[in-house]
């Protein structure tokens, strides 16, 4: 019987983590406190962090903190640990200098999300997605399918045409359909390593071959995903499943409105001050803040 773990080969790691992006009382980016989270994730058991993706804000982020936020992640977790950074943009010229931006600047990968609110057809997708890969092709990329949030979907077939691009080496699959790893895992085999883009699909995700995930929850239950994994990987299924349950209601408190303004209000509830939103989005409401605050109590996370 062939080993779970020969499966599929994982780039990044098994867990990264999307980092959120603190700011301080008069909604600075606080890079002081970037840098202990950057580090605190990696004790926490994250094999790489993303940042300036979804959840670090990163509509609300100019290209200059965004490059600074990379330069300071990168300089705290060290080489041992993989740091991607959000480049995508629903411009295809400024994906490609950001993309271009990250390799020079020391990234290990690139997260480029579908372009949003234009809505171009499979042939738009495959010329802006090939048009990044060929702007930095030492530089491995993820690419991002997140529907819900961008308007338009990449189609496997469509992925599989830029497989002939030898840095698109990742998938962040964040439609909410495990069908969507099986088409691209029969169409892409082993060669794109695929990784769940919602924590509470993850234990799913895993069973029809995807490698890992790009996780919120990581920020302050790491090392219960990292068991998670790896319990999977080492064949017990049923220690993964208990973790995937007991898990569960932290995964829906999270993503009860938008993401990241329930992990924000989280890591507040920890100790990690690292702000409220930026505009429009706003912080957590009181009810649900609470109902968070007792889910966290009850996992007694610290």
């Amino acid at each position: 019987m062939t080993n779970v773990a020969q499966l599929s080969k994982a780039p990044f790691g098994r867990l990264l983590t999307a980092m959120v992006t603190p700011f301080d009382s008069e909604g600075n980016v606080d890079f002081s406190l970037a840098d202990k989270l950057a580090r605190y994730l990696v004790e926490q058991g994250s094999d790489g962090i993303v940042v300036c993706g979804t959840t670090g804000e990163s509509p609300t982020l100019s290209w200059d903190e965004q490059n600074k936020l990379l330069e300071t992640v990168r300089n705290s977790v060290g080489k041992g640990v993989k740091v991607l950074a959000g480049t995508g943009s629903n411009s295809t010229d400024e994906a490609v200098n950001a993309t271009a931006k990250a390799a020079a600047a020391g990234a290990d990968g690139a997260l480029v999300v579908v372009p949003y609110y234009n809505k171009p057809p499979q042939e738009g997708l495959e010329g802006h997605f090939r048009a990044i890969a060929n702007s930095a092709p030492d530089l491995p990329l993820m690419l991002y399918n997140i529907p819900g949030r961008t308007g338009c979907s990449i189609s496997p077939a469509t992925v599989y045409k830029l497989m002939n691009c030898s840095n698109i080496v990742s998938f962040k699959a964040a439609s909410g359909n495990t069908n969507e790893v099986t088409e691209l895992r029969m169409l892409c085999g082993s060669d794109l390593a695929i990784y769940s883009g919602d924590d509470g699909l993850l234990l799913p995700m895993l069973s029809v071959g995807a490698v890992g995930v790009v996780s919120v929850a990581s920020h302050i239950v790491g090392p219960r995903l990292k068991a998670m994994i790896e319990s999977y990987f080492l064949g017990q299924f049923t220690l993964a499943l208990s973790y995937h349950e007991n898990l569960q209601p932290l995964f829906k408190a999270l993503f009860a409105t938008t993401n990241p303004i329930p992990i924000k209000a989280a890591l507040e509830i920890i100790g990690w001050p690292v702000g409220e939103p930026r505009s429009p989005l706003i912080p957590l409401n009181n009810p649900m803040k609470e109902e968070l605050m007792t889910i966290i109590s009850a996992l007694e996370i610290t």
